[in-house]
């Protein structure tokens, strides 16, 4: 189980087949590639404090372990100016079975998009702004609720 935050790009096949790596018991991998949208955003920069941020990150990690039997979990996400077609973060989960695969994937994915402390300002061309909350993604959240 590892939390990587970083300015460097990743190479996803490697990152997975890192994942699976000696293990036979995994029946399923799920991920995610979160790219960076170039139809309205000239670049986007993400900002976090590296303590805070490792810290929550690890802490949803964890919570998709106490949820879901798991076998691997890997999340990268990057900060720095990005631009259009960049990849911003990869979460890649193992397990048993599909369900769980998926479920997690997108639990740690929900989770990172309203409660990991990143601050995201996109470059466009009306200027720059920083990005607010989503209603939409707070209600992705609420589904998790136990």
């Amino acid at each position: 189980m590892t939390v990587s935050i970083q300015e460097e790009d990743f190479d996803v096949g490697a990152e997975i087949a890192a994942l699976t790596a000696g293990s036979t018991d995994a029946g399923a991998v799920a991920s995610f590639v979160g790219v960076v949208r170039g139809t309205e955003i000239n670049a986007m920069t993400l900002e976090h404090y590296p303590a805070m941020t490792e810290k929550a990150l690890n802490e949803i990690v964890a919570e998709a372990l106490r949820r879901w039997d798991l076998f691997g979990v890997r999340v990268i996400h990057r900060v720095g100016r990005l631009l259009p077609g960049d990849r911003i973060v990869l979460v890649a989960v193992s397990s048993s079975h599909r369900q769980a695969a998926f479920a997690a994937c997108e639990f740690i994915m929900d989770y990172l998009k309203t409660q990991a402390p990143f601050w995201k300002r996109e470059e466009t061309a009306a200027g720059s702004r920083w990005v607010d909350a989503r209603e939409s993604d707070d209600e992705a959240l609420r589904r998790w609720s136990d």
